[in-house]
């Protein structure tokens, strides 16, 4: 059962300094994993998409439909890597939270934090930065993030063969460098919370 697993099922205290640090090590490998894969996918989509300028209908149809088999699979590890970056964020505030435990039951917050529903700590705790903050600072971002909302994004991917041919239709007419096409047809288009994260 993985730490994650466990704090949902256990209350804060029972959880230790020493399996969270692990656990943030296990979730920054995941993450740097990912990023190579999803930078592997880039790179053979920009390469796919080159192969295109030029050919016939029937090439560029095939590229595209191949193209468009590496879209899904890269929004899928995006999905995965934004996943472990809300669990590695989670876990890192967790971390300090846990460091400072005698200094929050002083001034009665550890007893709300304590009390809290698993889920709904987990959610506060995803949406604050709290490694490298003063105890007061941190006290205050607790404090506000347990009335903010998260909201969810999702693209959509219906027109990405349209998309591809009016790519190739630019570069083929001169319109626009074949470099510069290639790595936006490589890159997918994410929110930029998710670019930055990258």
């Amino acid at each position: 059962m993985g730490i994650l697993d466990r704090f949902r099922k256990n209350p804060i205290e029972k959880l230790s300094l020493r399996e969270l640090q692990e656990e943030e090590i296990r979730l920054r490998n995941r993450l740097e994993r990912t990023k190579k894969e999803i930078e592997r996918i880039e790179k053979k989509k920009k390469q796919l998409f080159q192969e295109g300028i030029g050919a016939d209908v029937l090439k560029k149809k095939m590229l595209a439909q191949e193209i468009k088999s590496l879209d899904m699979e890269q929004k899928l590890r995006l999905r995965d890597f934004t996943t472990a970056q809300k669990q590695y964020t989670f876990v890192k505030n967790l971390i300090v939270v846990k460091k400072y435990e005698k200094e929050l039951r002083k001034i009665g917050l550890w007893d709300k934090l304590s009390k809290v529903e698993p889920e709904q700590l987990e959610s506060v705790l995803v949406k604050v930065t709290l490694d490298g903050r003063e105890f007061d600072e941190m006290v205050e971002s607790l404090n506000r993030v347990f009335e903010m909302d998260i909201a969810e994004f999702e693209g959509t991917e219906d027109q990405t063969e349209r998309e591809l041919m009016e790519a190739w239709a630019r570069v083929e007419t001169g319109e626009a460098d074949i470099e510069q096409v290639a790595s936006e047809v490589a890159s997918p288009k994410l929110e930029k919370e998710t670019e930055e994260e990258l």
